[in-house]
């Protein structure tokens, strides 16, 4: 037990400095020491007796002077936790770099809509549009979930908006038919050409296709299961397993016939084909959507490199992308752009919205609508020519009826 500078016990927990003030500091779950300073004993008694509860009972109890940097903090830990490990990585980046400078320190109850407009504000000379969105979005979220939670009485939020243009929806970069053509007729001898049509084909995101494993295929129903995703955490120089981006990416997609027969030519090969050490790990995740623990097993990993006998990142494959766009003739795109020119595809051979929401594991079909349905010159010319076909004859005494 610490005590005061008069030699008088203070409490497990409590000491007083030489400065005065009374220092109440606990050990968390996580191995983390919190600290702080009190001008009076029970004032530090209190605090240190209302965080040891919290911690105990996995609650966050709400005090006058709670900040945004502290909600936040348990905002990340325990209510966004089930999400995806990118996009927790995004909420993050932003807070980190745009929202805390401005508002982080403030009592959360103070946070006024002028404080969340001087965020936006701060960003629009060096930041795009699409970035303070994002940060839009998380403050928004951040602060909604306060409200929802009774941290807060009022969104601070209400009528703030950001005025930088988005990137369109037709700036999103997608293949054209031609380009498509060339791209795959300058792939077809790459090591990764099979990865690249099978993005063509069922429309996966990257991590999703990294982390597909052979208990993912049915090969008797001619279908490939969506239920976990792999990257590569540079930073931590190792890989981690997850669940995919939402609750509605879980799905199971039908394979074209290119697909299956893609998909079966990498499995005849899998006891032929070049393994690394890390090949031998089995990564653990939770299942967002059941809580489970769950487990990857890197050796069944359908796509590892041929050369090093790893997974490819995805940094590696966006380099391989250049390469043949410039063999091809093509402007440069990214792995997402494969994903986005599927969509489009889909769109033009008459897949409706709701369909290929299903199929891409969208949350919501605003998202498949705003992000993925492009209207492209081609799709422009064919409902012409259908217009044309459908359009009954001009007579002299009128439209003919049909």
């Amino acid at each position: 037990m610490g005590k005061n500078l008069k030699g008088k016990e203070c409490g497990k927990g409590i000491y007083q400095r030489k400065d005065g003030l009374y220092s109440a500091r606990y050990y968390a779950k996580n191995g983390k020491r919190k600290e702080k300073y009190f001008e009076t004993l029970p004032e530090a008694k209190n605090w240190l007796a209302d965080t040891r509860y919290e911690e105990r009972h996995n609650l966050i109890v709400t005090s006058p002077d709670m900040t945004v940097d502290k909600w936040f903090a348990y905002w990340v830990e325990n209510i966004i936790c089930d999400l995806a490990p990118n996009t927790i990585r995004n909420y993050q980046e932003r807070y980190k770099w745009n929202i805390q400078p401005v508002i982080g320190s403030m009592c959360i109850a103070d946070v006024k809509p002028m404080h969340c407009k001087a965020v936006l504000n701060r960003m629009e000379t060096t930041y795009a549009g699409s970035t303070i969105r994002q940060a839009y979005i998380t403050m928004g979220t951040v602060l909604k979930s306060a409200v929802m939670n009774d941290i807060i009485v009022k969104h601070p939020m209400h009528g703030v908006r950001y005025t930088k243009p988005v990137r369109a929806a037709d700036d999103i970069k997608f293949l054209t038919v031609e380009e498509q053509e060339k791209f795959l007729e300058a792939a077809a001898h790459s090591q990764n050409y099979r990865q690249y049509a099978l993005l063509l084909e069922t429309g996966l995101r990257t991590a999703e296709l990294i982390g597909l494993t052979w208990d993912s295929i049915d090969w008797k129903k001619h279908t490939l299961t969506v239920s976990k995703s792999l990257e590569c955490r540079h930073s931590q120089k190792c890989w981690r397993a997850g669940p995919p981006k939402t609750p509605k990416s879980y799905r199971t997609i039908p394979l074209t016939d290119k697909a299956y027969s893609i998909l079966k030519s990498c499995y005849e090969e899998k006891d032929s084909r070049n393994e690394a050490e890390t090949l031998s790990q089995i990564l653990e995740y939770t299942d967002s959507r059941s809580g489970e623990r769950k487990y990857l097993v890197m050796r069944d990993l359908v796509f590892i490199n041929r050369r090093t006998g790893e997974p490819a990142k995805n940094s590696s494959y966006d380099t391989h992308l250049y390469k043949l766009c410039d063999e091809a003739g093509i402007k440069r795109f990214c792995m997402h752009a494969l994903r986005h020119t599927y969509a489009t595809r889909a769109i033009e051979r008459g897949v409706q919205p709701k369909v290929l929401q299903q199929l891409l594991g969208h949350a919501s079909i605003k998202t498949t609508m705003d992000r993925y349905v492009h209207v492209t010159d081609e799709s422009l010319a064919n409902a012409v020519r259908l217009f044309q076909q459908t359009t009954p004859p001009v007579t002299k005494k009128g439209v003919e009826r049909a």
